[in-house]
């Protein structure tokens, strides 16, 4: 049902009313909060130590950065300051099976998933085994017909292949049946994982740093990561220069950014240096994808890793097979990598199709069925959305209307869930309060997936609400916008953009910068681009920028031309058009 308010609202502004605005329209207006200021003493003891500009002292004393040595870490990380593998539980047991394994000449199997971190941790693998001379081959499951994780099919596969080592990457915590049957028919397992482990599998090792009894400091590591550390404990195992295995860090860097871990402490210095690794990349893969995508010689961040290359990779995995993209990550044929990346083209145009179609679907759901003013969790389901993409879409609702949301694609008795949850708000704990309404779950504190029986659904969504209602505090419904520092729009120039740029590679528990700056006049008259982007200018104090805003479109009617009586939060980035670099302002919210 769509709003009069809605359609008075778009008759003012000249657009179209669909049912997606009416939801759309139920925008929560984020909370300022402007980081208070740390003590001086501290600041100017790291400005001087660091020989930095006040500001860059200030929002690292902020972010929890106190010590200089600690802060040149931060800002320049190195990969001499990774920790020790064998640190990690089972990791000396995993190196040596697979050591025995490479000289015994035995068949070894790497077990990945169907999205990027799992991607690109069997890619990483099988390029770094390789090329010890291991005999290496992948499996990845085809996420429709067979779901996620390890399964008997897979075992029964690896038996029928002569392989007596199986090795999963980003999956396995949860397959202790599975890894039993492996076990009974001569396939030995080793499990790296990340997810929340329950009872540990009976396998030959498990790596995963969650575990309760490992006592390796960085828990928040991705599949790809956990990968990497396996590559190169196995590489130092024997004194072998790991130059084979530092050569795949850019893997490591989209397989990371693409899970949204956090970049901080040793994710950090991992995507930092696989991302300049990435822009020399030798890999015939991604060298396709980035000329696809138009970024070959450009500055990379996490930004095109997350929402340009990420996105052709999971293609695959969400509309049937992963394994081409495996092939083309580990390909030396220039031609076949260029042949598969095309491919990676197309279903990712026919997935954005199916993402929006069923987006569509899900707000008309959320009309029909939810009173969002009292809801505290979103639980849909529909037979006709597909279960590679429901991901994604739960993700989009969620961020819009800031509620942990699950969406479910039934298909006859059963149903694929994937959830997704907001800050504050532990998605994996409230799923398992609600487990005895599940055939199976997985997953960590923002995002699960779950397999549910359709006669399930409702009782699911009623524990799931209660917990929600029992967890949430009142401050966790409105978002939280973080501003850094006020500041005029005369202070920025291309010194501090350079400052700023410092502070990345930018993802969870290390944002990009917001500043605020108040009382701005709006030049000339904004204009709404694209897909309702806001696009304007601002003088202060006799600066003139550029500014966006994305998805602000319908935020027109705060801007008064003429008049120095706005107030805006936003991040300062480079914009690069046609050769030509312009310091540029994206909006975050307008007053």
């Amino acid at each position: 049902m769509i709003s009069s308010a809605s359609v008075e609202r778009s008759r003012k502004h000249g657009g179209h009313v669909s049912t997606a605005e009416s939801v759309l329209d139920r925008r929560i207006e984020p909370r300022w909060v402007i980081a208070e200021r740390p003590n001086p003493t501290v600041v100017g003891g790291l400005r001087d130590e660091l020989e930095a500009p006040a500001m860059m002292a200030k929002i690292l004393v902020n972010r929890g950065v106190e010590d200089p040595n600690v802060a040149r870490a931060f800002l320049d990380p190195q990969m001499e300051d990774l920790i020790d593998p064998f640190t990690m539980r089972d990791m000396t047991e995993a190196s040596a099976r697979i050591w025995k394994a490479i000289d015994a000449d035995e068949q070894i199997m790497v077990h990945g998933d169907y999205d990027v971190d799992g991607v690109t941790s069997t890619a990483l693998l099988v390029r770094t085994l390789g090329a010890l001379g291991a005999r290496v081959r992948f499996y990845i499951p085809n996420r429709l017909e067979e779901g996620y994780g390890i399964s008997h099919e897979a075992i029964d596969g690896c038996v029928a292949q002569g392989t007596t080592l199986l090795i999963s990457v980003d999956c396995g915590i949860t397959a202790t049946e599975e890894t039993l049957y492996a076990t009974e028919n001569g396939v030995d397992v080793i499990i790296t994982d990340h997810h929340q482990p329950g009872v540990l599998p009976e396998a030959v090792a498990v790596v995963n740093p969650k575990r309760p009894d490992c006592d390796y400091p960085c828990k928040e590591l991705s599949g790809v990561a956990l990968a990497f550390k396996l590559a190169d404990a196995v590489y130092r195992d024997r004194q072998i220069d790991p130059e084979p295995v530092y050569k795949n860090m850019d893997l490591v860097a989209l397989g990371c950014a693409a899970d949204i871990v956090p970049l901080v402490g040793e994710n950090r210095i991992l995507v930092s240096n696989g991302l300049r690794r990435m822009e020399r990349t030798e890999n015939e893969g991604l060298k396709a994808l980035l000329r696809g995508a138009k970024l070959t010689g450009r500055r990379l961040g996490t930004g095109p890793l997350i929402f340009v290359l990420a996105p052709r990779i999971n293609a695959l995995g969400r509309m049937g097979s992963a394994m081409d993209a495996v092939t083309m990550l580990t390909t030396d044929d220039p031609d076949q990598a260029v042949e598969i990346a095309e491919v990676l083209e197309t279903q990712n145009r026919v997935r954005r199709q199916v993402d929006d179609r069923m987006y569509r679907e899900a707000v008309e759901l959320v009309e029909q069925e939810s009173n969002l003013a009292s809801a505290r969790a979103l639980v849909l389901a529909s037979d006709s959305w597909h279960p590679g993409v429901i991901g994604i879409v739960a993700s989009r609702i969620a961020e819009r209307i800031h509620l942990p949301t699950v969406l479910i694609s039934l298909d006859g008795d059963r149903g694929k869930g994937s959830a997704r949850s907001i800050p504050g708000f532990d998605l994996y704990e409230a799923v398992s309060r609600c487990q005895e309404h599940l055939v199976a779950f997985g997953g960590h504190k923002y995002a699960a997936g779950l397999t549910i029986d359709r006669v399930q659904v409702d009782a699911f969504r009623e524990a799931l609400v209660t917990v929600a209602e029992e967890r949430m505090l009142p401050e966790d419904l409105t978002p939280r916008l973080e501003i850094d520092d006020e500041i005029t729009l005369d202070q920025i120039d291309r010194r501090m953009v350079e400052m700023l740029r410092r502070f990345a590679p930018f993802g969870p528990q290390n944002p990009r910068p917001v500043m605020v700056s108040r009382a701005v006049e709006v030049v000339g008259a904004p204009s709404v681009v694209g897909r309702n982007h806001l696009r304007f200018k601002a003088r202060q104090n006799g600066s003139v920028l550029d500014c966006i805003g994305y998805n602000l479109g319908h935020l027109t009617y705060r801007l008064t031309p003429g008049e120095a009586n706005l107030d805006m939060a936003y991040v300062i980035e480079e914009n690069e058009w046609r050769g030509r670099k312009d310091i540029q302002l994206r909006i975050s919210d307008l007053r």
